[in-house]
């Protein structure tokens, strides 16, 4: 197994690696992601990208870091104290359960990872081998395609739908089946299972049975992108911002980076955790404040803040004066030319 996947990963790690690596141009850069991109592609089937890209992307983006979270937590607590929002009360050891629990965690959150990458090979090896239908993902460029990259139009307009469709089946899936009455088994496991870590931890996003984790975490994504039939590009750029995002929201820490509003999110799954799930059930928040099941400050808070912190209002207004200026000085050069042609006649 490790001769076979040594091979693959490895041009698959230089695609991701070549535009952060390189010192070279932009457009050098996008010469060689476009032929190293075209090389995977006419090497490995279908079958071989969605397992392996997927699975180095969820190791990459989700599992390594999480795993380095949780050391800072456990060898450096003095530490972690300090970055945590909730403070000692954040560190895993420190929870219910202590090291066995942690231990848990970290096993069925690994557990679940690999099911669902496991899981979204087996469809597409039921549907291209066995049934002998194309693939569920776009792989492949036509005969006419040298790169076979997606269309720009279409990676950003995919994208935006993954971004949109994902969201709010998390959102309702979140509130009509595991935090519901009619929720059955699954918001029973849920519950017992999720919801047994008070304060979470990065490996948190993922530690839950492993139906729920299935049908709340990995078919959100993966049902948007057959429908629309994404390019496996589109889906593994959306795979690893989704990745770094329940990272980053479930690792209690405090200090995150702020360009996409990550504290508030972060804020707002520390909320539902220690509500015992009561509300903030949309990562992004924007279904919550909609539908009132907000907890705290909510995301028109979040954006205000990002605002202020940023001093979008005073930078628009220099913006709009230092036009205004320029505009002024233009009409003043304009009125002197005028002038000496008039004073020349």
């Amino acid at each position: 197994m490790a001769s076979y996947l040594g091979p693959i990963t490895l041009p698959i790690a230089s695609l991701f690696a070549i535009p952060m690596l390189s010192s070279w141009s932009t457009s050098l850069n996008l010469v060689f992601f476009s032929l190293t991109w075209t090389t995977i592609a006419l090497t490995y089937s279908p079958l071989q990208l969605e397992f392996f890209a997927p699975l180095l992307l969820r190791i990459t983006c989700y599992l390594l870091p999480s795993a380095l979270f949780l050391l800072i937590d456990t060898l450096v607590p003095s530490l972690a104290v300090e970055l945590k929002a909730q403070g000692e009360l954040a560190l895993p050891s420190r929870q219910k359960g202590g090291a066995r629990k942690v231990r848990r965690v970290v096993a069925w959150s690994v557990v679940n990872t690999l099911l669902a990458v496991a899981l979204q090979a087996g469809i597409e090896w039921l549907v291209t081998d066995v049934l002998k239908m194309r693939s569920l993902l776009k792989v492949k460029g036509s005969a006419w395609s040298l790169n076979h990259l997606p269309n720009p139009w279409s990676l950003v307009k995919h994208a935006i739908i993954g971004l949109v469709s994902r969201n709010i089946l998390v959102y309702y899936i979140h509130t009509h089946l595991l935090h519901s009455p009619n929720g059955g088994a699954l918001a029973q496991w849920h519950q017992s299972w999720h919801h047994s870590i008070q304060v979470p931890y990065s490996f948190v996003a993922a530690y839950d049975h492993p139906a729920c984790y299935l049908v709340y975490r990995f078919l959100p994504l993966y049902l948007p992108a057959i429908a629309f039939r994404f390019h496996i590009m589109t889906y593994s750029l959306l795979l690893a911002l989704f990745s770094l995002e329940e990272l980053f929201i479930y690792s209690g820490y405090d200090v995150l980076p702020s360009t996409i509003m990550l504290r508030g999110m972060a804020r707002r799954c520390d909320a539902h955790m220690m509500s015992q799930g009561e509300g903030n059930f949309g990562p992004l928040g924007v279904l919550d404040w909609m539908h009132g099941t907000t907890l705290g400050a909510d995301v028109v808070d979040d954006l205000r803040e990002e605002m202020d912190k940023h001093d979008v209002q005073e930078r628009s207004g220099k913006a709009i004066e230092q036009a205004g200026d320029k505009a002024n000085g233009m009409a003043a050069k304009l009125k002197n030319k005028g002038r000496r042609r008039k004073s020349a006649r």
